[in-house]
């Protein structure tokens, strides 16, 4: 496993480290395969966060998780990321397209399986703009997240607000 600490405003101290590396254990026992893991600990005013990130043969697993308490933060994030193991087990199995699953996993308790059901399809012209365009068309129309053709990469790209109001940018890679 690669794991990865970082820190933003705060100093990660070798017992922050070893807490969260101690944790890894949690995720990397349900898969045979490389699994990165990267931790971002921050500190916004009084508030901890922790930035967990799990990539494992292309899957993206992700979660933040924010308390007055850095270790506790860890430890929610470490078990929101075990959740989302367990909820999508069989479906990322089936987009692994192997059995880099321990069996542990897959003999599991089965969680009845969602289903999702399309009510509404919408095509529209993606002609090319730029970023500071696609964000001005977003706020136009009152979205929260806009689709476009990137005239700077000619890829279909989604600009978004974030909760803390500036924008992200999501590009496929490829």
């Amino acid at each position: 496993m690669a794991a990865v600490v970082r820190g933003k405003n705060i100093e990660i101290t070798p017992a922050l480290k070893e807490y969260v590396l101690k944790h890894e254990k949690k995720v990397t026992k349900y898969f045979d395969s490389e699994v990165n893991l990267q931790a971002v600990l921050s500190i916004e005013k009084d508030t901890k966060i922790a930035e967990l990130t799990v990539k494992v043969d292309g899957v993206v697993l992700r979660v933040v998780e924010r308390n007055d308490d850095m270790y506790a933060a860890i430890d929610l994030g470490f078990d929101k990321i075990v959740r989302q193991i367990h909820k999508y087990k069989t479906k990322i199995a089936r987009r692994m397209k192997g059995d880099s699953f321990h069996a542990a996993l897959v003999e599991g308790p089965d969680a009845p399986e969602e289903e999702f059901e399309v009510v509404r399809t919408k095509k529209f012209a993606a002609r090319p703009m730029d970023v500071e365009e696609a964000i001005l068309q977003m706020n136009l129309i009152g979205h929260d997240f806009f689709v476009f053709l990137n005239s700077d990469t000619d890829t279909i790209s989604v600009v978004y607000k974030r909760k803390h109001g500036k924008y992200g940018l999501i590009e496929p890679e490829f």
